[in-house]
């Protein structure tokens, strides 16, 4: 961080005192206390509703079993499979509940060593980090999640003249496994304008930097959404194309962050 003048320090300075190593440690202990608190008062919430949240990340599938004329049917093969399933709903429940106030610690322990015009361009950020990732999993739940849904089931058949009946019976701990999976896979993605942008503010990428690499971009992102998604081709474009979006979305928001240069 390059230093500042007076005149500078005056008009933007750091909101911070001189404090010893130990009160440092102590500080970080009480930013760290109140996000454990933080995290286990929600798991114990997402506990209690567990089976409830459970229902809600399978209702894409049984309403398109129910659409189907079918008998939804989630089954588990392990004695303590079900219990286990609780807890990772649970654990999925309080990192989405708790990360306002973890995110919140984790500033205000940041915080007071910034400078005041480091804080207001790092604010849009931390408010966009949130959203963006609540917007990924959205799209991944009301969108993605019934076409991909409705393709798999699609290679059910009912057999008959002497060929079997074959039939989902999904195990509640498989099903869990992917819709976490595509749920983090589509908010860690949506976080790319995010990326970029800091990138630009801090000059380690250009908007026009962003332009002359589109093609490339677009590549990676059909790459990214083959490993992060997966291997169907509705999961994937589901992806891919939101990824393609973002990025033009991150030349705008590259332009309107990145430092702008200076007059001769």
């Amino acid at each position: 961080m390059a230093p500042l003048d007076v005149n500078e320090n005056s008009a933007d300075g750091i909101d911070d005192k001189p404090m010893p190593l130990l009160e440092h440690l102590i500080e970080l202990r009480r930013r760290l206390l109140w996000s454990a608190v933080a995290f286990a008062g929600a798991f114990v919430v997402s506990y209690i509703f567990s089976k409830q949240i459970y229902l809600f990340l399978a209702a894409p599938l049984a309403d398109i079993m129910i659409s189907k004329g079918e008998q939804p049917l989630l089954i588990y093969t392990g004695l303590t499979e079900a219990f286990f399933t609780n807890l990772k709903v649970a654990l999925f429940g309080a990192g989405f509940i708790s990360f306002p106030v973890v995110a919140t610690q984790i500033w205000k322990f940041v915080a007071p060593g910034l400078y005041r015009s480091e804080k207001r361009a790092f604010a849009p950020f931390l408010i966009a980090t949130p959203v963006l990732f609540v917007l990924g999993a959205a799209l991944a739940y009301y969108f993605v999640f019934p076409f991909a849904w409705r393709f798999f089931l699609s290679f059910e058949t009912h057999g008959g003249n002497g060929a079997p009946e074959i039939k989902l019976q999904a195990r509640v701990s498989e099903y869990l496994a992917l819709v976490m999976k595509l749920i983090m896979a589509f908010g860690i993605a949506f976080e790319l304008p995010v990326l970029l942008s800091l990138c630009a503010r801090v000059g380690l990428v250009s908007s026009a930097g962003l332009r002359k690499y589109r093609r490339y971009a677009y590549v990676g992102c059909f790459a990214l959404a083959a490993v992060l998604a997966p291997p169907d081709v509705i999961t994937m474009t589901g992806l891919a194309l939101p990824l393609v979006a973002l990025y033009e979305i991150s030349i705008l928001a590259a332009r309107l962050v990145e430092p702008k240069p200076e007059a001769a």
